[in-house]
């Protein structure tokens, strides 16, 4: 029922009612939620999950809409797909905070474009690593993982007892230094070379001081900086599957309990 005396279909409210979680993470997640992913799509996405949801999970859908229950119910799923999302989202944060380390050593953070993935500007370098981490992040079939943690969670937070605990909610919160540890510990390799070279440079600089030190250091950054890319960026990417798995193990744990 609607209330107000209307009615509706008991299937199609019951659908629609289960794609607002879906939603909401698809919202809030890497991919997903990129701004290249037309919103047809992910309308239809969000119903072909919500099938799956039904004819997978059995749990009692409120039978009227325009209800002060039904709107709690709904902010609830709403607040559980953003979480879902949210966290997954703090991998893609850790690229761009390396390549801002990286790219201010190297003399390159001027350089900024527009982010194809959120619609912003961003750091050159972090779109190749954004897009790196993507790839990678469907290698290991991270897109498959996040539904079916979206269609496990119906299991552990069903509708209506939806609400995260205080205690996670604060877990949660604190999980988002990770994407500052993560970017760290991505651009150290190239960012302590880096941080060698401008030793060496200001060095050389109070030993010679009539030396142009931007003539010099500059194009030594940025050359320095690009061998060095090219040398780590296997472990980089190895170190991008450390953040995609520590991610969506996290993800389990903090939303899901386990």
């Amino acid at each position: 029922m609607l209330g107000f005396g209307l009615s509706i279909e008991p299937q199609l409210w019951a659908l629609l009612f289960t794609m607002v979680r879906v939603g909401a993470a698809f919202v809030a997640a890497p991919v997903f939620g990129a701004v290249a992913v037309p919103l047809p799509v992910r309308i239809t996405l969000s119903g072909a999950i919500g099938i799956l949801v039904l004819n997978s999970q059995s749990y009692a859908v409120p039978t009227e809409v325009f209800a002060l229950t039904t709107f709690v119910s709904i902010a609830a799923e709403i607040l559980v797909g953003l979480t879902i999302g949210f966290i997954l989202q703090i991998a893609f944060a850790a690229p761009l905070v390396a390549s801002e380390l990286i790219g201010t050593s190297m003399g390159i953070g001027f350089a900024q474009a527009v982010d194809p993935l959120n619609g912003t500007s961003s750091p050159a370098l972090g779109q190749f690593l954004s897009i790196l981490l993507t790839l990678l992040f469907l290698s290991v079939d991270g897109h498959l993982i996040l539904v079916d943690l979206i269609v496990r969670s119906y299991q552990a937070l069903p509708p209506g007892a939806a609400w995260i605990a205080p205690e996670r909610l604060r877990n949660i919160a604190f999980f988002g230094g990770y994407a500052f540890l993560a970017g760290l510990l991505l651009a150290l390799p190239v960012g302590f070379l880096l941080l060698c070279l401008n030793l060496v440079v200001g060095m050389l600089s109070r030993s010679a001081p009539a030396m142009n030190l931007f003539a010099v250091g500059l194009p030594a950054s940025l050359a320095v900086g690009v061998v060095a890319l090219m040398i780590a960026l296997p472990a980089m990417g190895d170190y991008m599957l450390v953040i995609v798995h520590e991610t969506i193990e996290m993800t389990s744990t903090l939303v899901l309990g386990g």
